[in-house]
């Protein structure tokens, strides 16, 4: 066996969370190894490695953006609210150049690759193509090789569930669905989740014949405020896929080159040239035999950390995906690896992430945007609060038709006499881009008066969540302050400003005089 090479610290993954700490910790001095599968496949051509910057660059939020913005560019010129006709631009065609577009957006992520690269080569950091396992808490096999480290990073992020039914290999999966080399002229997405409500959107706006398929009565049953749900399904329903409710998958079968999907009642949804399944996500920590190095796990296979990102095992941790804080979001791993980094080379011992109140974006059609609690979890916490709801079409449909307005809905939870914003709720156009800034506000701990001294931006959608309490008072009934301290009456501002007049041209006068 070749001889043990030793680091400082060992990574194992190239995604957002891996490569954030591999390059903070390199920029501390820290000798580091950097080991990511790449872009691997296996025998039947299906990914099993995502490639350099994990699946947010090559499967996720980078790809999924530019299809968003291919969908929302088509939808907001020709599809059933497209605000081009209501306000007299004339469009015609709206064909979409899949090949160009898949094209493209593969360059594109391509050009991330190696930018990935470059950096990690400029921070000093080493990287190792293969795929790693533990031998035991500080030594890594791969490849036959071993590599020694005092600390060990699990950041090999997550792979999608598959649908585990008779068939459910003719379904594509959400990382499969940015290999299709058409649109699919009819498709059905399964998944009741933020996944499949972008996918089946993304489709939809493209022009598909789309249907989502999901187990119960409404989609983003987890995690999202009633008012939310409420609201995107009312979208939906108006203008997006055909929904297709209490469909519980039981089989996929082809038939005579088009796909079936089978449900438990008996229902069977035909015609379909795709079948794409978003039924969520497991940590790819499978293969890392974390039973050699003594590390814990939960029921779904991901890394159980404290607040600062330990495993169970010293010397072991875990941000991103492969951990089981709950958060599968791009921007919580560069945050957690970084924290990480900063205590183990950077001499700050008690860094780590604040994983509360962390913002959120669904980009379904329209954009759903969160931070904070919902209310139920809110009345949980805090027992009695206030709620402040708007719902209203936004002036970019003012000249659309009735049927062919997009509702813009915004949502305010408030605690506590002083009214802090603990959580905010954001459904239509606009909410992705909206929501950073009041996001910096809530986790400031700003109260409705703090958001209704501002001034507001008119006429724009954001405008709304500081006028809840009307233009330019920050209670609903402001009392007024005792007379004596009142700013003085008009009447005798005039005769005091009279006064001042009279006593300087006396004094002028007197000046001439001498």
């Amino acid at each position: 066996m070749a001889p043990t090479t030793t680091f400082d610290v060992i990574v194992l993954g190239g995604g957002s969370g891996g490569s954030a700490f591999a390059r903070r910790a390199a920029g501390y001095g820290a000798r580091v190894l950097l080991v990511d599968k790449g872009p691997t496949r296996d025998a039947s051509g299906k990914r099993t490695g995502a490639g350099f910057g994990g699946t947010c660059v090559n499967v996720g939020c980078v790809p999924k953006k530019i299809m968003y913005n291919a969908a929302h560019c088509r939808e907001s010129a020709l599809g059933p609210t497209a605000t081009a006709a209501g306000l007299g631009v004339s469009l015609s065609g709206g064909a979409v150049d899949w090949a160009a577009l898949k094209r493209r957006r593969d360059a594109y992520v391509a050009g991330l690759n190696a930018a990935y690269e470059r950096n990690w080569k400029k921070a000093g950091v080493e990287v190792l193509v293969g795929a790693a396992s533990f031998v035991d808490a500080r030594t890594i096999a791969v490849d036959g090789n071993r590599y020694a480290a005092d600390e060990v990073v699990v950041a090999v992020g997550g792979a999608p569930a598959s649908l585990d039914i008779p068939g459910g290999a003719l379904a594509v999966d959400s990382d499969d669905f940015f290999d299709l080399e058409d649109l699919p002229k009819k498709v059905c997405v399964v998944g009741a989740g933020y996944i499949a409500v972008e996918l089946a959107g993304i489709l939809h706006g493209l022009g598909s014949d789309a249907d989502l398929a999901f187990r119960g009565d409404t989609v983003l049953r987890r995690g999202f405020d009633p008012f939310v749900v409420e609201t995107i399904m009312g979208e939906l329903e108006a203008h997006g896929p055909n929904l297709v409710r209490r469909a519980t998958p039981a089989a996929v079968v082809e038939e005579r080159g088009k796909l079936t999907l089978e449900l438990e009642d008996g229902r069977r949804l035909a015609g379909y040239d795709a079948v794409v399944a978003a039924v969520g996500r497991a940590p790819a920590t499978a293969a890392l035999r974390l039973e050699n190095a003594g590390v814990a796990v939960d029921a779904r296979g991901r890394v159980i950390v404290d607040d600062y990102q330990n495993s169970s095992a010293r010397g072991v941790y875990a941000v991103g995906d492969a951990c089981d804080r709950g958060y599968e979001l791009t921007p919580v791993a560069i945050a957690a690896g970084r924290r990480l980094a900063d205590r183990l080379f950077g001499g700050e011992p008690r860094a780590r992430l604040d994983y509360a109140d962390i913002s959120t974006v669904v980009f379904s059609h329209p954009p759903i945007g969160v931070v904070g609690l919902t209310e139920p979890a809110a009345r949980a916490r805090y027992g009695d609060v206030a709620v402040k709801e708007s719902r209203f079409p936004s002036m970019a449909f003012a000249l659309n038709g009735a049927g062919a307005k997009v509702t813009t809905a915004l949502k305010l939870v408030l605690a506590g006499p002083e009214e802090r914003v603990v959580g905010l709720h954001l459904v239509g156009p606009g909410s992705d881009e909206m929501l950073q800034g009041f996001a910096v506000a809530l986790k400031m701990g700003a109260t409705r008066s703090d958001l209704e001294a501002a001034v507001a931006i008119h006429p724009t959608v954001a405008e709304e969540l500081v006028t809840f309490g009307g233009w330019g008072q920050t209670r609903d009934a402001a009392p007024l302050l005792p007379r004596h301290l009142r700013r003085p009456e008009p009447p005798l501002a005039a005769i005091l400003a009279a006064a001042c007049a009279a006593g300087a041209l006396a004094a002028a006068a007197l000046a001439r005089r001498r």
